[in-house]
């Protein structure tokens, strides 16, 4: 029996960029990827290729023993699996990764801990928050304000936690804010120690309440914060006035819904994040090969008869370019033929293949290519691989002209209803 390994992967918080190049690395080849909760869920198109099963918990809400996630990925190991146990923040702080690397080592199943930006360091990085500084605090705790279920919540660990520090971070502490700040105040911190409740750290619908020890848990119950949140406790959290940079972004709180193939929305997505918005994918149309593939085939064993091959969308270039590599060829079969794209963008599409246009058009749509073409050209053969349904005014006014225009389906837009539909419900919830 050949054994599978296990990573144990820290995806950071919020941000899906703050995940480790180690942990991107193994999650692209993952067969199978356990997710948490809190994972950002665009860390899972790296992983397109890989058997998702959501194994997140949530407090209040149904979710999957530990126990039964132990047994889950001791069980894939075993079945020689490459598993990724994908955990918010790092997967040994204040997580079940411990647990879960104990389980993997007594089963001797191998795996590899891969370590993740932890999430009170991102979400006060997030909120121009310091945990240290030199001439505020040279000392930070972090502790959890959740303990496991059946373990009696007691004020004296607070009390003297209270002065020993400079800075502290609490994880998860909003069910108890008002114990947690009682027993604090008690345990000798001053009740104008500036305080800082942070909400969904590192993703733009980071929301930051600032308020004195004494009136914090007051300021956020008013402000409807809960968990998931880091409270950060001491004078470092002054300096978010002067600090503070995510919550300035231009797009900051928005959420920008992109209808788009799903594979070109990518960019425009990290365009959006970038801007402090986040992007919500909901692919109105899905591209799919054409129900008859024989038409671009034929065209590709003869494309030594053609004078040009024209591009109107950066799809009909990627699929064109697949069934090139299909059929065992590359960018050298399109020999003496010429090549045109309605624009710019459609043009970058063919950089990754080695081709440069020699015509781009002015205007982008087909009665602009066909005017540049005619402008340089005289007739010839013309290979157009486009959309299955399409405008027919380019092949036209080509044939008019004398060329010969041989139009083949490179693929074929579909409505993505079913899919969008789902998402829009789970954004709207």
């Amino acid at each position: 029996m050949v054994l599978g390994k296990v990573w144990l992967v820290g995806a950071g918080p919020g941000d899906p960029g703050l995940i480790t190049v180690r942990g991107l690395e193994v999650l692209r080849r993952a067969e199978v990827v356990l997710v948490d909760a809190l994972v950002h869920p665009a860390l899972l198109e790296h992983c397109s290729g890989a058997e998702i099963r959501n194994v997140g918990k949530r407090y209040g809400e149904e979710s999957t023993p530990q126990e039964a996630i132990n047994q889950k990925l001791i069980e894939l190991g075993r079945a020689g699996k490459r598993v990724v146990r994908l955990k918010g923040g790092d997967p040994l702080m204040f997580a079940r990764g411990g647990e879960e690397a104990l389980a993997l080592a007594a089963a001797g199943i191998p795996f590899e801990i891969v370590p993740g930006v932890s999430s009170p360091v991102a979400a006060s990085a997030y909120a121009g928050i310091p945990l240290t500084h030199r001439d505020l605090s040279s000392s930070v705790t972090f502790i959890t304000g959740s303990d496991r279920a059946g373990k009696e919540w007691s004020p004296e660990a607070w009390k003297k936690l209270s002065t020993a520090t400079d800075t502290i971070c609490i994880l998860m502490g909003m069910r108890r804010i008002e114990e947690i700040t009682r027993a604090i105040l008690e345990g000798g911190r001053s009740a104008d120690t500036p305080v800082a409740v942070i909400h969904w750290g590192a993703r733009s619908r980071q929301r930051v309440a600032i308020a004195p020890l004494g009136e914090i848990a007051e300021v956020a119950r008013a402000r409807g914060l809960k968990n998931p949140a880091v409270i950060v406790v001491g004078d470092v959290v002054g300096l978010r006035d002067r600090l503070a940079w995510f919550d300035r972004k231009p797009l900051f709180g928005k959420r920008l819904a992109l209808f788009r193939p799903e594979e070109q929305a990518r960019q425009t997505a990290h365009a959006v994040r970038e801007r402090g918005a986040e992007p919500l994918l909901f692919p109105s149309i899905a591209i799919a090969e054409p129900p008859d593939p024989s038409a671009l085939e034929a065209a590709i064993r003869d494309l030594s008869s053609y004078g040009w091959v024209l591009f109107t969308s950066a799809n009909g270039v990627t699929r064109f370019f697949a069934a090139l590599r299909a059929a065992g060829r590359d960018a050298r079969a399109l020999g003496t033929a010429r090549v045109g794209v309605i624009g710019p963008k459609t043009g970058a599409a063919l950089a990754p293949f080695g081709v440069r246009p020699d015509v781009v058009a002015d205007e982008f749509v087909g009665e602009g290519l066909a005017r540049a073409l005619l402008a340089v050209a005289p007739p010839s053969r013309v290979l157009l691989p486009r959309a299955l349904v399409a405008r027919e005014t380019l092949p036209e006014i080509l044939r008019a002209h004398g060329f010969t225009v041989d139009v083949v389906p490179a693929y074929e837009t579909r409505s993505a209803g079913g899919a969008m539909r789902v998402r829009l419900r789970a954004a709207l919830a």
